[in-house]
């Protein structure tokens, strides 16, 4: 069972103390959809900055090795494909290692982003100067090990940022509603063909992370009335 990480900014504070043999560390952020993995991963990477008074961590998603959506359209069922978009196979996991393997090294590194009013993938969205001695990559599926998934051993840590299954989906319901103009039903919709089960696939992280890291700002109600 991993143990719980009370500060995860003092934690980083700590890694970037220790002598740096070459190259960066990498610190790698899982948990279900909806439990506030890029949020998280941006805030401490500032708070820890701002303490430094350096540029010495970046927050980095993985959302930017999702397939494109003319990718997708060319598998055997496009319409499968694209309705289960968020899925392990709906990923390039090879692109992503390679640019992780990258970022390792401690080189300058162009990351893609994710253009979500276009729905696809911008090539070296980000860039990821040498300066850069720590990278918290946040993703669903960082230490998945099936269809295609072998990263898990490119990062020094990997915490889980625990969320009840329930709360994560509220989260999820209202950010459907909003940013795709979906009804309360459709945004459900939504949660029951795709969302939960994909959760389901990146709960089986959580017994594989050195730390557990509960993220202190819960969704006000984990159901919502009909």
């Amino acid at each position: 069972m991993p143990a719980q990480l009370p500060d995860p900014v003092a934690h980083l504070r700590e890694w970037l103390r220790q002598p740096l043999p070459e190259g960066r560390w990498l610190i790698g952020l899982s948990g279900l959809p909806g439990a506030g993995k890029s949020t998280l991963a941006q805030r401490w990477a500032d708070q820890t900055n701002a303490l430094m008074g350096a540029n010495l961590v970046a927050a980095l998603s993985m959302d930017g090795f999702h397939l494109t959506r003319a990718a997708l359209a060319r598998f055997p069922d496009p319409q499968a494909a694209l309705a289960r978009r968020g899925a392990p196979w709906t990923f390039d996991p090879q692109a992503l290692r390679a640019h992780l393997v990258a970022l390792r090294a401690g080189a300058s590194v162009a990351w893609p982003g994710f253009e979500h009013a276009v729905g696809d993938p911008v090539p070296g969205a980000v860039g990821v100067d040498p300066s850069i001695r720590v990278a918290l990559v946040e993703g669903l599926y960082l230490l998945h090990d099936q269809h295609g998934w072998d990263v898990a051993g490119c990062f020094d840590e990997h915490w889980f940022i625990d969320v009840d299954l329930e709360t994560a989906m509220a989260r999820l319901e209202d950010r459907h509603m909003a940013a795709n103009q979906q009804s309360r039903a459709q945004a459900r919709a939504r949660l029951d063909s795709n969302d939960r089960l994909n959760a389901d696939i990146a709960a089986g992280a959580r017994a594989k992370a050195h730390w557990l890291v509960r993220n202190p700002a819960p969704h006000p109600a984990a159901t919502h009335p009909a």
